[in-house]
């Protein structure tokens, strides 16, 4: 195991407010060659059936531009596994997706599409692609992933941060109990497992000090901190922190 998470910026919030105006600017391909330049391990980009932030083109630009893995995050649709064998990015990850959600709400339902997703899959492992599938952390739904033949889950970790958040530390303290139990989990049944989605300064800590856990993706909160202190101090912090959680 490493001796920190690696930590993936998500960049999909920086197209976000370009879409919010149209045009070029923000550039979400020069938001990420800056985190990448900040010592960000990956990049991460969903690709929404709806185009709402990340477009076509930014992912093209992407996959010319970045010397870091990118993470295309994506529904499992027909278009969206086309684009994906067309550009064969490092890592494929499958999440839910419905257009009335504002984000990416909860995790993928796999053990109810468990022969559809296991087919859907294989053609992506063959291109190279490494399949992670964003899950809840339940133990049926990472058992499941594993007989489809994923390689990485990425544990959901909002419930845990709109608990904390809410100021709901029962709450918090058994979502964080059951995202630790599944991290060891899916590492017996020798999965690689990432986590994300939601955590911020006050969250990351814990979920990181997980041995089992390997990367982080994090964006929506990053962008957000951006604003305030730029992209670069916005990822160093986040870096000493899982740092820190390890030490």
């Amino acid at each position: 195991m490493t001796s920190r998470p690696r930590l993936g910026v998500n960049i999909d919030h920086v197209a976000t407010v370009r879409n919010a105006r149209g045009g070029d600017v923000p550039d979400p391909v020069r938001a990420a060659l800056l985190a990448e330049e900040a010592g960000a391990d990956g990049i991460t980009a969903h690709l929404r059936e709806d185009r709402r932030h990340i477009s076509d083109d930014d992912i093209e630009r992407l996959m010319a531009a970045l010397t870091v893995p990118l993470n295309f995050e994506m529904a499992a649709t027909d278009e969206m596994q086309k684009i994906a064998l067309r550009h064969k990015p490092h890592a494929v990850c499958i999440v839910p997706e419905k257009r009335e959600e504002r984000t990416t709400e909860g995790g993928l339902e796999v053990a109810r599409e468990e022969n559809r997703l296991a087919h859907y899959i294989a053609p992506l492992r063959d291109a190279g692609c490494r399949v992670s599938i964003f899950i809840a952390a339940d133990k049926r739904q990472i058992e499941a992933a594993h007989r489809i033949g994923a390689e990485v889950i990425e544990l959901h970790t909002g419930a845990y941060c709109d608990a904390h958040a809410e100021g709901r530390f029962d709450d918090r303290d058994r979502e964080l109990d059951a995202l630790r139990e599944m991290s060891a989990y899916a590492h017996s049944l020798g999965l690689e497992v990432h986590a994300g989605h939601g955590l911020t300064y006050d969250t990351v800590k814990p979920v990181a000090a997980f041995p089992e856990v390997m990367e982080l993706n994090i964006g929506h909160f990053l962008i957000g901190e951006a604003i305030f202190r730029g992209l670069t101090p916005a990822i160093h912090e986040m870096q000493r922190l899982i740092e820190e959680s390890r030490a």
